[in-house]
């Protein structure tokens, strides 16, 4: 639970960011006294984007309402308006239902995040000398048998994103025609679990990964090789390694989106000029995912010194949404 004690002892907020910004009238903030409810998804970073905007839009006079949504049910809720914003999409991460919503009219997008990403299969570096040939993709036909596991004899085990998120790794799996199954992990806490553990022992592991992440800081991993992405890759069957297939590539290098409910922008004017400024620092970002999975610091610690050390950023921001 925030602790809005922490934050306002951090920071001048409330009226020191209304008289800044020129005090912003009801008419201006629109329905102030209806909870903005953003949507808390399944990993840190994530957290931190929405903290972050929750904060700064509580200290505009919103009421302010964090709500747990998973990464694909969430677009349903935002459709119909029991979410009012989720502040952190990677769009290659999306599934079918974003662009149908947003096709239909019932989700729109606020604009770019700005993260600088990256997605794809990644190992710890340890993993060069178990499977000769890495990075390159075609090393995991050979060392097939470094990455069996009990439970996926006869093939090789990709580690997998939370069955929630899609069937990514398994996609390509079945694209490139390999002899691996893909296993979803119990959550992020648990991909890196075992990304530390496999470090640790100098034991085999491949997994799908993201990045920015604060684990970069503290294990040496290299990433798979996958063939480049190339948009035909995903509709023409003679692109690509395998003649038979489509998705016989890698990741496009995903964005990150902010995205509402189609009624935000009328319901909540200064608030959806505030979300349409709002960007998020790769660098930044990471230091604060580390500081809250690694260093323990409860993240109402880390939200709030973030906006104290950086009010020369989110003060234009809210000036430009509530003059």
């Amino acid at each position: 639970m925030f602790n809005a004690k922490t934050l306002k002892a951090k920071i001048a907020l409330g009226t020191a960011t209304l008289a800044l910004a020129g005090a912003a009238d009801a008419a201006e903030l629109g329905a102030a006294g209806e909870s903005i409810k953003l949507a808390i998804n399944e990993w840190t970073g994530q957290h931190i984007s929405t903290r972050i905007a929750g904060e700064l839009l509580r200290s505009m006079g919103y009421e302010i309402e964090y709500v747990t949504a998973g990464n694909y049910p969430q677009f349903s809720a935002l459709g119909e308006g029991e979410l009012s914003a989720t502040l952190e999409v990677w769009t290659n991460n999306a599934g079918e239902i974003y662009p149908k919503m947003k096709e239909a009219g019932a989700i729109v997008d606020i604009g770019p995040l700005g993260l600088t990403t990256r997605e794809g299969w990644m190992y710890p570096k340890h993993m060069e000398e178990l499977c000769p040939g890495l990075p390159d993709w075609k090393a995991l036909i050979d060392c097939r048998d470094q990455l069996v596991t009990a439970d996926t004899f006869p093939q090789g085990r990709i580690l997998s994103y939370p069955a929630d998120w899609g069937t990514r790794s398994a996609d390509i799996i079945k694209s490139l025609a390999l002899d691996y199954q893909a296993v979803p992990a119990g959550s992020e806490g648990a991909l890196i679990a075992e990304l530390k553990s496999a470090e640790a022992r100098k034991t085999p592991l491949v997994m799908m990964f993201w990045a920015p992440h604060w684990v970069f800081s503290e294990v040496e991993a290299g990433w798979v090789e996958l063939p480049a992405y190339d948009p035909a890759c995903e509709t023409d069957p003679s692109w690509g390694p395998n003649p038979d297939a489509t998705g016989d590539c890698g990741v496009e290098a995903p964005a990150t989106i902010k995205v509402a409910w189609s009624g935000f922008e009328e319901k909540w004017p200064a608030a959806w000029e505030f979300l349409g400024s709002f960007t998020m620092e790769t660098s930044q970002q990471e230091m604060m995912m580390k500081a809250i999975d690694q260093d323990g610091q409860p993240i109402d610690e880390v939200v709030a010194t973030w906006i104290a050390d950086n009010s020369a950023t989110w003060q234009p921001w809210v000036a430009a949404a509530t003059k």
